[in-house]
């Protein structure tokens, strides 16, 4: 052990005793979860009941859930917006407590092309860190050859821009990586300044820079495909690399700014530079283990993110993979206690978690359950209250149920909605394809008004455009116009398009008629009638290579 983590072992023994505590008492608290969420709902709603919007729904008169529900109906972000936008202006107590310190605004995708933001507040920042210490604690027991070894973390930026009140508004990721605990900062060995940098091409060659000295213990990203990522660019920057390891040098594929530069400690790695050049020469390309000697990696598994496992296994190897749990912008809602499996125990102790039974999904006023009287094999949409000021929101994820830990569940993420695909973590919505599509055609010149979209998996991920042929239809055009459009309206899918994690639309033209006989079947297979068929433009399985 080298004498910095052996002068580091007091501090992270306290460390990890406290998160280990807070293991337990989530656990236990799991256990009764009825007693659990009904203690959580009275505190959240006596904090909140001087905003405008615990006054507009009578929070002062609230006593049981019961009476919660009648309160308060079921909410989607952009029946909350109102207040959101009340709060992005300076009012704070349309939704947060008098005296709350609001930290940030975190960016995400809304169904109408307007981003959703999200108030992340000191209290909520904690929640999240605690859920996160739950979840270390478990991995490290599982990988103690992990403790006190470097972390490889990928963020974002938290301050994309300002609200007119001066709070920054971006990723939560780099806020929560610039407030951790100093023990756990101690371990990141990429500086949040890197996250700054726009080119993604330089980003992850600067990540790499950095961390590939370092005795890694594993690295998290929400996204596998920044793993890959990653992976991708040691291999096409190689000679490069190497060349900056051997000499001490600093060339990245592009303009890295001198505030950024600062930042950087980057030293001679001769001896590493060797081994990576003799790694490179028996397999013909370079790969992860050639650097590193990784006991695991932290990313998302579950969805459509399982198509990823081959490609991460091919240049990864067969080390073991924990699922983060499902993590959003809106909060954390559960968490992973085991390898290799998306399901993990619901955060019964900061959110008030209710669950829609999938298929009362579109019905105007579904049955809706606490988390105590899920069923085990269920599958549910998930329903949200918490300290950010969001109530009974729906959240559009749907779980499946797999076990219980006493009277709490356990579950897995599915999928987004039934009008959602994510591959990458864009989140687009038929909603967003179809504005997309008019605007393309608008701008071509060419009405199309049929037309399926359907995301292919690849080495880079895509969307496949499928219309008839129209006579005079530049398809590379309408591509064009399509994926601007888009990334206009979803600002995720903007961000993966940007940072290559997504790769342009595609176009293909069918002979006329044939998305006509395509519902025909479907009518026929149903025993439908056509007045009663509605067109499906966004479908939301993935296909696994493009046909």
């Amino acid at each position: 052990m080298s004498i910095r983590r052996q002068l580091l072992r007091p501090v992270a023994f306290v460390a990890g005793l406290h998160a280990s505590r807070q293991a337990g008492a989530f656990a236990r608290a799991h256990r009764r979860c009825r007693t659990t969420q009904q203690t959580l709902l009275e505190r959240l709603i006596a904090r909140h009941a001087e905003t405008a919007f615990g006054r507009d729904h009578a929070f002062a008169r609230i006593g049981s859930y019961q009476d919660f529900v009648k309160a308060v109906p079921l909410r989607t972000y952009e029946d909350l917006r109102p207040y959101v936008d009340r709060v992005y202006n300076g009012e704070t107590t349309a939704l947060l407590p008098p005296g709350e310190a609001l930290l940030m605004f975190c960016l995400t995708s809304g169904t109408t092309g307007r981003p959703k933001r999200i108030p992340v507040t000191a209290r909520f920042l904690a929640e999240l860190k605690r859920g996160s210490n739950i979840f270390g604690s478990h991995a490290l027991k599982a990988h103690p050859a992990s403790w006190l070894r470097p972390i490889l973390q990928v963020t974002s930026p938290v301050d994309d821009y300002y609200s007119p009140a001066g709070i920054p508004c971006g990723a939560i990721s780099g806020m929560i990586m610039q407030t951790q605990k100093a023990i756990v900062r101690r371990m990141y060995v990429v500086p949040y300044a890197v996250s700054k940098i726009a080119d993604p091409r330089v980003r992850f060659y600067t990540i790499l820079r950095c961390s590939v000295p370092h005795h890694i213990a594993f690295i998290a990203t929400a996204n596998p495909s920044s793993q890959i990522k990653l992976a991708d660019t040691a291999a096409r920057e190689a000679a490069r690399l190497i060349r900056d390891l051997a000499d001490g040098t600093f060339t990245p594929p592009g303009e890295v700014g001198a505030d950024i530069r600062a930042h950087l400690r980057l030293g001679r790695h001769r001896s590493l530079a060797r081994r990576m050049e003799a790694g490179l020469a028996a397999d013909g390309r370079l790969l992860p283990r050639h650097f590193w000697n990784l006991d695991f990696l932290a990313n998302w598994t579950g969805g459509t993110l399982q198509l990823y496992q081959p490609r991460v296994r091919e240049l990864f190897g067969h080390i073991p993979i924990r699922d983060i749990g499902l993590l959003a912008s809106e909060g954390r809602f559960s968490i992973p206690v085991a390898d290799e499996t998306p399901s993990g125990l619901a955060e019964v102790i900061s959110n008030v978690l209710e669950f829609i039974p999938a298929d009362q999904h579109d019905r105007a006023n579904p049955d809706v359950l606490p988390a105590a009287d899920v069923e085990v094999g269920g599958e549910y949409f998930l329903v949200v209250s918490n300290s950010n000021g969001l109530w009974r929101y729906c959240l559009d994820d749907r779980v499946r149920i797999t076990g219980r830990l006493g009277e709490g569940p356990v579950f897995e993420f599915l999928c987004r909605g039934t009008r959602t695909v994510s591959m990458t973590g864009e989140k687009v919505t038929e909603k967003q394809v179809v504005e997309a599509m008019r605007r393309a055609s608008d701008a071509a010149g060419v009405p199309v008004d049929r037309f399926v979209v359907q995301g292919c998996f690849a080495a880079t991920p895509y969307y496949q455009l499928r219309l008839d042929a129209v006579p005079g239809l530049d398809v590379d055009a309408l591509a064009r116009g399509f994926d601007a459009a888009l990334a206009d309206l979803n600002i995720e899918y903007r961000s993966k398009r940007s940072g290559d994690r997504l790769g342009p639309p595609r176009c293909l033209c069918l002979s006329p008629g044939t998305l006509d006989q395509a519902e025909e079947s479907v009518i026929r297979q149903r025993h439908g009638h056509s007045e009663q068929y509605k067109h499906q433009y966004l479908l939301t399985e993935v296909l696994a290579e493009a046909k």
